[in-house]
């Protein structure tokens, strides 16, 4: 992998009958894999917390470069102290500048555009199964050009191999 490892994190509103859901997700910059995602009925600390804490126990010794934009969530002192309590740098984009997560957005705007507003969610069940099997397909099927035409977890092996 990179000699710096960066994640990447936000949440997306998604619409299902009458009703929002938000999606909180991390992705590896490396890789362009998705580290964890939650999705909830607000979108709050706990939502972005919850997140974080999965990806720290999915990767317990990862210590990333850490990058969100300015929301309240990530604002947090209470945040803050998560990253500092997991030896992580904070990063986050510059007022007014979200090209700055730029690959985040891509990837909400290729998970909505292969998925989302292919589907009507008439529940919150049908669209938290739809987003569950869409990362598992994203991360494991999902064939990338800039990934030298990998999916992102065959492509996070062939760097561990090529840092080996």
């Amino acid at each position: 992998m990179s000699s710096v490892l960066k994640w990447l994190t936000d949440v997306t509103e998604m619409k299902y009958g009458h009703n929002k859901a938000y999606l909180s997700a991390i992705l590896d910059l490396s890789d362009k894999s998705i580290v964890s995602f939650v999705v909830g009925h607000s979108n709050n600390n706990e939502l972005v917390f919850r997140t974080f804490d999965i990806a720290r126990q999915i990767y317990p010794g990862v210590k990333p470069i850490f990058h969100s934009d300015r929301g309240f969530q990530y604002t947090s002192k209470s945040f803050k102290k998560k990253l500092d309590d997991a030896g992580m740098t904070q990063s986050m984009s510059r007022v007014s500048r979200c090209i700055d997560n730029g690959p985040m957005e891509s990837f909400w705007g290729m998970m909505k555009s292969e998925m989302y507003y292919l589907n009507k969610f008439n529940t919150y069940e049908e669209l938290e199964a739809a987003i569950i099997e869409y990362v598992e397909y994203y991360n494991n099927h999902r064939y990338q050009k800039r990934l030298n035409c990998m999916t992102p977890l065959e492509y996070r092996q062939y760097l561990l191999h090529s840092a080996a």
